[in-house]
């Protein structure tokens, strides 16, 4: 893996495991109303609490060595919140500026996804 490619790999790695620790976190304590915005986009107050733990989940294991097939896991989920909280959003008539961070976080998982080093990588037979 080249030097340049290990840059892009942390640098969106960090950003991306910063962004989903503070959604996470906000979701899981139920700050900042959390459960008006969920109600609000049809979805019932449990469920923010469930994505929030997933969250911090997911960023453990994509930060932790070893254990390629849980980063798998781990990236496909973050890239299904994201996608889903960006078509919630619009769904339910949310103003487009509101799609943002959820589309900033699908573009670092994508990022960190595609230039993870090969030992984060599951390895095909």
């Amino acid at each position: 893996m080249s030097k340049r490619n290990k840059i892009i790999y942390w640098i969106a790695t960090i950003w991306l495991c910063l962004g989903m620790t503070a959604t996470g976190m906000v979701q899981m304590f139920k700050f900042e109303g959390q459960d008006d915005f969920a109600t609000k986009l049809g979805y019932p107050s449990y469920f923010v609490t469930i994505l929030g733990v997933f969250k911090i989940l997911g960023v453990v294991a994509v930060l932790i060595p070893k254990f390629p097939l849980v980063k798998e896991w781990a990236y496909a989920g973050f890239a299904f919140a994201m996608t889903g909280a960006i078509f919630s959003q619009l769904g339910a008539g949310q103003p487009v500026v509101e799609i943002f961070p959820a589309l900033l976080l699908l573009v670092l998982t994508i990022v960190s996804w595609y230039f993870r080093p090969a030992d984060r990588k599951l390895a095909l037979a």
